[in-house]
Formats: C-alpha cells, structure tokens, sequence
C-alpha cells in the first residue's frame, strides 16, 4: 500500500527539490535512493509511484521545460524584434541561474523514436515554438527559422554552461558582457534576415 500522501506528483516534486538543491549537477546527481531519502520512504516504495529512474528523470526534465516555457512566455509577451530577443535571451538566463539543476534537465532532448519521450517532445517543441514565434518579428525566411532558433539556444546556453561552471574569472562584468553577446545575436538574426 502506498504510504499516506505519497503520489506520482509528489514523488516528482521531491525530485524536483532534490534536482534544485543539487545546484548545476543536481539533476545528473538524481537518484531513486535520493528520492526516497527525501520523502522518507525506501526505495522499493518510490516504485509504486514511478517505474524507474529514466522515467522520473523524464518527468522532471518535462516539468522543468514546462517551467521555462511559461517563463519565456512571460518575458516576452507584448514584445516583438529586438526586444522580444533580448527579453528571452535574459528570461533563458535569469532561469538557469535560479534553477541550475532544472536549466540542466531541460537540456534533455526527446527520442522520437521513443514512445516514452512524447510527453517530453510535446513540451520541448512547446519552447521552441515560444523562441520561434519571437523571431518571427524578424520575417526570417521559412527554411533560415531552425538556424535561427539553434543559433540563440546555442548563445545563450554556450554562455550561461560557462558561467555555471566557473568558466569567466576575469574580474569583468558578466552581464555586460552577456549584453554584448545579446546584441550580436540580434544582429546575426537581423543579417540572416536580410541575407
């Protein structure tokens, strides 16, 4: 019998607390032992609730995309251009830097293959479907869309895994330099654009 107020959901918020307290590496850290340790049960017991640690771990990569998407929503709404960018170039940031251990999960990417992963493909193109409609104010041609698309995920997040991990130790302003890498990705929009 599953113990008293323990359920899927909560199982998976434990998780999430433990991906949160584990900083960068909290959710490579993610363990059932972990889990269970948290919600003070035994291990065997988590397997009520979830079938396995990948299947946990692709819960809480699903609930962390859900979280930035509704971030970058947020961020962005009313906004168009250069602005629009900016904003969810900083909302990408602000929320690697306030949730490390969830930002890592979302970098999980869904098998299509894998029936599994259809609830994790559904919100990771939810997110991509956030940056797109952004860069839509740019009226990029239709087939320049996904480089567009990889080119600001991959800027934000090239920048940001070096920050988590220690990587800029000058004593320069990290966020003017983050807003100098901003504006050359609006640029590069702009001239992919006009291209």
């Amino acid at each position: 019998m599953p113990r008293a107020g323990l359920s899927a959901a909560a199982v998976s918020r434990v998780a999430l607390g433990a991906v949160d307290a584990g900083g960068p590496a909290g959710f490579a850290d993610l363990t059932l032992a972990r889990v269970a340790a948290e919600a003070g049960v035994a291990t065997p017991s988590l397997y009520k609730h979830v079938g396995s640690l990948a299947a946990l771990r692709r819960e809480v990569a699903v609930l962390a995309v859900r979280d930035l998407t509704e971030q970058l929503v947020r961020a962005t709404l009313g906004r168009s251009g250069p602005d629009a960018v900016r904003a969810l170039c900083h909302a990408m940031r602000d929320y690697a830097h306030a949730h490390p251990g969830r930002y890592a999960a979302v970098q999980v990417a869904a098998d299509p293959a894998d029936p599994d992963d259809a609830e994790l493909a559904a919100a990771g193109a939810e997110v991509v479907g956030v940056i797109t409609a952004v860069l839509r104010g740019f009226d990029l041609p239709e087939e320049r869309a996904v480089d567009a698309v990889r080119a600001v995920r991959a800027a934000v997040h090239g920048y940001v895994s070096l920050e988590l991990g220690g990587g800029f130790r000058l004593p320069q302003d990290r966020d003017r330099s983050f807003a100098v890498l901003v504006d050359l990705v609006v640029a590069g929009i702009e001239a992919l654009a006009a291209a």
